[in-house]
């Protein structure tokens, strides 16, 4: 899910990365270097990983949006 405001805390982890190559390296440092292939990022939405691996979702989102406007 994309809004007005580009990636949003719904986005699945996998279209994410999918759509947005460059995201894949702070997915890396938000929630550790697995997170690409991890079976899981198919299934879970940004806030779930955020939520599962005890990061804020505001810097997350803030970190992902800033890396697709670069």
């Amino acid at each position: 899910k994309e809004d007005d405001n580009g990636i949003t805390k719904e986005m699945l982890i996998a279209d994410c990365i999918a759509r947005y190559p460059a995201t894949e390296k702070i997915f890396r440092e938000f929630f550790g270097k697995g997170c690409s292939t991890c079976p899981g990022s198919k299934r879970e939405d940004i806030s779930y990983g955020s939520m599962i691996h005890n990061v804020a979702i505001d810097a997350v989102l803030k970190a992902l949006n800033s890396a697709i406007k670069r």
